[in-house]
């Protein structure tokens, strides 16, 4: 069993996504011990803004008239789909950045798309795990219902577009304790945060778990 895990936050220090998906890992870890995890650091190392744009002008020209930087993209574009396609289990952790998809995952995502033929056939019931962390509360009846513009995008990628068997870990109110607007929401906060915590250990076991057979008759 091998791992691919995505990190899409900006911060190190204090970031929630990267929290609970250090605690999904630890419960893949238990069950695959020395056994290497890759990492691909979008949020402190970001791909470069051109790399999509040169992958797809490269994508519709001959190999022969494709300029130097368009052949470099294109193979840094193969390179990103090989992590994901030499792992067994995937792993994603990915902040709400101002009410929409962090622009890291969403360059990442672009350039994985020029690579869409090897990753369709490959990745259809891989068994993933995303932990998707919004700074306020953006549920039903609250002030900003329908603010959050990464969440379902997120999903449609992994599971509509990928066709990935996926599992989500969902925090909100990360930023009580910052914002001091939003005080009163303390003990909320320290609810879910736990519940979030408990999930993660939990869903970790959906990363080791080996398809049924059935599963693997149906991806025939």
């Amino acid at each position: 069993m091998s791992l691919f895990r995505l990190d899409a936050s900006i911060r190190d220090e204090g970031s929630h996504s990267r929290a609970l998906a250090d605690i999904a890992q630890a419960t893949w870890r238990e069950a695959n011990p020395g056994v290497e995890v890759v990492r691909r650091d979008i949020g402190l190392h970001p791909l470069a803004s051109t790399l999509w744009p040169l992958a797809v002008a490269a994508s519709r020209l001959p190999e022969s008239d494709r300029g130097d930087a368009q052949r470099d993209a294109v193979r840094e574009a193969a390179a990103l789909a090989d992590e994901v396609l030499s792992a067994d289990s995937l792993l994603f952790a990915i902040p709400l950045y101002n009410y929409g998809v962090s622009q890291h995952f969403k360059t990442w995502v672009d350039v994985m798309i020029t690579e869409q033929p090897r990753l369709v056939p490959s990745l259809k019931g891989k068994r993933a795990v995303a932990v998707l962390v919004r700074g306020g509360a953006y549920g039903a009846g609250t002030p900003r219902e329908g603010w959050d513009h990464s969440t379902g995008w997120v999903k449609r990628i992994l599971v509509d577009v990928w066709s990935l068997d996926l599992q989500t870990v969902e925090l909100e109110f990360t930023l009580v304790g910052v914002n001091p607007a939003l005080d009163e929401f303390k003990d909320l906060a320290e609810e879910m945060r736990v519940t979030a915590k408990r999930e993660a250990e939990e869903i970790g076991r959906h990363l080791v778990a080996e398809p049924s057979l059935t599963e693997v008759n149906d991806l025939a």
